[in-house]
């Protein structure tokens, strides 16, 4: 059974940093693509920022330069760090996993944490 759970979430101020992490179970962790996503109030689910299994990265303009995605395969987590929080960053963050192959894609979520930005 796959499982893919978020930690991290929390409360914190303008200008504050938090570590999101997400540990997998039951996949290959190594073979998959992994993204954090996120859904403010209202709003629909966004891309965050994602890495593939060969450690390239991507971000959603609004975060460059502010939060940084790795991961970690021996511990089969990946990781987001996240810096100079904005209000705006409040959201529940969610970890995602990806593998295509040319049989099929596998699409796995996490339940969410909630990251809360405010004063």
């Amino acid at each position: 059974q796959v499982q893919l759970v978020e930690s991290g979430g929390g409360l914190v101020q303008p200008g504050g940093s938090l570590r999101l992490s997400c540990a997998a179970s039951g996949i290959i962790f190594s073979i998959y693509a992994m993204g954090w996503y996120r859904q403010a109030p209202g709003k629909q689910r966004e891309l965050v920022a994602a890495i593939t299994s060969g450690g390239s990265t991507n971000y959603a303009d609004s975060v460059k330069g502010r939060f940084t995605i790795s991961r970690d395969n021996t511990k089969n987590t990946v990781y987001l760090q996240m810096n100079s929080l904005k209000s705006e960053d409040t959201a529940v963050y969610y970890c995602n996993a990806v593998l295509v192959t040319n049989l099929r894609k596998y699409d796995y979520w996490g339940q969410g944490t909630q990251a809360t930005v405010s004063s």
